[in-house]
C-alpha cells in the first residue's frame, strides 16, 4: 500500500512540474483534505508505527497539493521567457557578476533606435556594456549608481567601450534624481527625452560578498545594510532604537515574516542586555527563536532572509524611493522610449505595477461614452498589432493615450537561467513605453 502511494505521489508530482496543462488534471485526482487510507476504523493490533506512516502518507499528498496549486497561481501571474541563455557573447564560462536577464533586456532595446540611455542601477556595467556594444548610434549614456566601489569598476568596463560618438557619464547617484543626473551631464535631453531606461532592483554580487556591508546572514558584520555609505540611519539604528511598534511593522510589511509579533519582541527585549550590533547577533537571536527540528533553509535561514530583506528596505526607503524613481524616469523618456524594470521580490514588483498602471492613468480614468470609446479601442488594437508582429517577445499589452505597459504579465528568466544563475529565480521583468 504504501509504496502504490508513493508512486502515485511521485507521478503527480512530475506531471505537475512537466507542463502547465497536466496541473489542472493533476489536481482533481487529488482529494482536497487529505486520503483516507484505511477501509474502516483501526483495529486494537495496528501498531503506533503503522499510524504514523498513515499520517506521513497523508502529509506526502497535501504536501504536492499545495505545491501543485502555487505552480499554478504563478504560472497563471507571469510569462516565462523562451529566449536561448547566453552565459557570455563568446561561450566563456560566467564571471563573479553575471547580469540577469541580459538576453531579455537586450530584446526590450533592440527595435528601439537607442541614441541616448540611462542605466540607474548601473553596479558593475553589466547590462550598460552590451547595450553599448549592441547600439552603434548611441551618443548619450548615464550610469547611476550610490555606491564608490561599484562606480569605480563601471568606469573601468565603460571607459574600455568608448568611441568617439558617445559621451558617458557615471554619476554618483541615487535613482530618483534622473532628472537632475541627466540635466548635470546631458541638458540638452531634457527637450528631446531619453530613448532607453534601465533599473535592476536586484542586490549585486560585490555588496552582498563584502560582509563589512552588512547584507548578508551568513557573514558577520556590522549591522549596516545602507546601499549608500553616506547615508546616516543604519539597520543597526533600527532594532535597538527605533519603537516596537514600527520595528513590528517593519518586519511584518517589509519583511513579511508571519512570526513578526514574537521576533520584535525579542528583539526590544536584546536592548535591556546591550542591544544587537552585528549581523551575527541578530542571526543567533532568530536561530535561538527557530524549532530545532526545522533547521537550513527550512528554518532559521529563510526567516533571517526575511528579516534582513524588511530591515534593508527600511534602511534605505527602497519602496517609496521606486516609485518616486519610476515616475520621475518616464517623465525623462522620448516619445517612443522605453523603461525597463527588474524587480525580484513581491513587494518591488508590486510597486512596479501599480505605478505603471497609476502612470497611464487608469486609476483616474473618467468613465466614456461608447462614441467616444471605439475611436480609441481601435487605435489601441491597432497598436497592440504591430507591436506584436514587430517583437516576438510581446505577448499582452495594457495601452492608454500616454503609453504601452507592454508587459501585462512580466517576464520571467528562462529555465535555463534560473538553473545556471540563482540570482535569477525571482527575477521579473517589467516595461513600460511612452507614446
Amino acid at each position: 500500500m504504501a509504496g502504490v502511494i508513493r508512486v502515485k505521489h511521485m507521478f503527480l508530482c512530475s506531471s505537475i512540474l512537466a507542463s502547465n496543462n497536466n496541473i489542472s488534471k493533476a489536481l482533481s485526482r487529488l482529494p482536497r483534505r487529505g486520503i483516507n487510507v484505511t477501509a474502516g476504523n483501526l483495529s486494537s493490533s495496528e501498531t503506533k508505527k503503522k499510524e504514523k506512516e498513515r499520517r506521513k502518507r497523508r502529509k506526502e499528498i497535501e504536501v504536492a497539493r499545495e505545491t501543485a496549486e502555487a505552480v499554478v497561481k504563478k504560472e497563471k501571474r507571469r510569462t516565462r521567457s523562451s529566449r536561448e541563455y547566453e552565459i557570455g557573447g563568446d561561450g566563456e564560462a560566467p564571471s563573479s557578476h553575471v547580469p540577469v536577464m541580459l538576453g531579455e533586456v537586450m530584446d526590450v532595446f533592440s527595435s528601439v533606435w537607442l541614441r541616448s540611455f540611462v542605466d540607474c542601477t548601473l553596479g558593475a556595467a553589466g547590462h550598460s556594456s552590451s547595450i553599448i556594444q549592441s547600439h552603434s548610434e548611441l551618443n548619450h549614456f548615464v550610469g547611476m549608481d550610490v555606491d564608490p566601489v561599484a562606480r569605480k569598476l563601471a568606469h573601468f568596463h565603460i571607459d574600455s567601450l568608448m568611441h568617439p560618438t558617445l559621451k558617458a557619464s557615471i554619476v554618483l547617484k541615487n535613482f530618483k534624481y534622473i532628472k537632475s543626473a541627466v540635466a548635470d551631464t546631458h541638458p540638452e535631453l531634457l527637450d528631446v527625452g531619453v530613448d532607453g531606461i534601465l533599473m535592476d532592483l536586484g542586490m549585486s554580487s560585490m555588496q552582498v560578498n563584502n560582509p563589512e556591508r552588512g547584507f548578508s546572514v551568513l557573514q558577520q558584520g556590522p549591522l549596516d545594510m545602507r546601499m549608500d555609505p553616506q547615508a546616516s540611519l543604519t539597520a543597526e539604528d533600527i532594532v535597538n532604537t527605533w519603537p516596537e511598534s514600527e520595528l513590528g511593522r517593519i518586519l511584518r510589511e517589509y519583511g513579511e515574516e508571519s512570526n513578526w509579533h514574537s521576533l520584535q519582541t525579542r528583539i526590544v527585549k536584546a536592548r535591556l542586555t546591550g542591544g544587537l550590533h552585528s549581523t551575527g547577533d541578530l542571526v543567533d537571536l532568530i536561530r535561538r527563536m527557530s524549532p530545532p527540528s526545522r533547521g537550513g533553509r527550512q528554518g532559521w535561514i529563510k526567516t533571517a532572509t526575511r528579516v534582513f530583506q524588511g530591515l534593508r528596505i527600511a534602511v534605505n526607503d527602497e519602496l517609496k524611493t521606486l516609485q518616486n524613481a519610476l515616475y520621475s524616469s518616464f517623465d525623462v523618456l522620448s516619445p517612443g522610449g522605453r523603461l525597463a524594470v527588474i524587480s525580484f521580490h513581491s513587494l518591488e514588483d508590486r510597486v512596479v505595477k501599480q505605478t505603471f498602471l497609476d502612470i497611464l492613468g487608469f486609476q483616474r480614468e473618467e468613465t466614456s461614452t461608447e462614441m467616444s470609446v471605439k475611436p480609441e479601442r481601435q487605435i489601441e488594437e491597432s497598436i497592440d498589432k504591430e507591436l506584436k508582429e514587430k517583437e516576438a517577445w510581446i505577448k499582452q499589452t495594457v495601452i492608454s493615450s500616454k503609453g504601452v505597459i507592454l508587459t501585462k504579465r512580466p517576464i520571467t528568466p528562462s529555465e535555463e537561467e534560473e538553473k545556471l544563475n540563482r540570482r535569477a529565480r525571482s527575477a521579473k521583468l517589467r516595461v513600460i513605453q511612452k507614446l
